[in-house]
């Protein structure tokens, strides 16, 4: 039985042809996909918090992941905590994520521009005209909405929390 389990678990997990595939096929169901991505590094309540209020915005969530060289160029050579394999499972495991598909660019906006979901999202700290594909999506007839992060949390802060414990 746990096999099934972890085999559906990693069939969220998708290169991007045939998450594409997926996708229209929701689409043409009427169904509404939803994306955002993020470097999702220490899994936290912030994390979950956001990606659940996500999901509650359409029919199907999928979350571009950044690969580790990506992470690397953007949050520094000590960065990521955890593999691109390891973050994709973990978050393939929330029940309400439908796909997770790793990109190795600096943004997703090639992702986006493919993919072309129905509702965009990312944080409140970001404005709509600041938010990348935020354009392509809107010119395709779909909405681009940002969420509010639960306060106090992000995987840096965790890493410095840490730090500081061992000194």
């Amino acid at each position: 039985m746990r096999n099934n389990l972890e085999k559906e678990l990693l069939n969220k997990i998708q290169p991007l042809a045939a998450l594409k595939t997926m996708i229209t096929s929701w689409q043409k169901e009427g169904k509404k996909v939803v994306f955002t991505n993020g470097v999702f590094d220490l899994l936290h309540i912030g994390h979950v918090t956001y990606l659940a209020k996500a999901a509650e915005l359409g029919d199907k969530l999928i979350i571009g992941l950044n690969a580790d060289s990506s992470v690397k160029r953007i949050k520094g050579e000590s960065r990521p905590i955890n593999d691109q394999n390891s973050r994709a499972a973990l978050l393939a495991s929330l029940f309400f994520v439908d796909g997770v598909v790793m990109f190795d660019e600096d943004t997703p906006l090639n992702l986006i521009s493919y993919l072309l979901p129905d509702i965009l999202v990312k944080g409140a700290d970001y404005t709509v005209e600041n938010i990348v594909g935020a354009k392509e999506v809107i010119a395709n007839g779909g909405e681009v909405k940002t969420i509010t992060f639960v306060e106090g949390y992000s995987s840096t802060s965790i890493i410095k929390k840490i730090k500081e414990r061992e000194l």
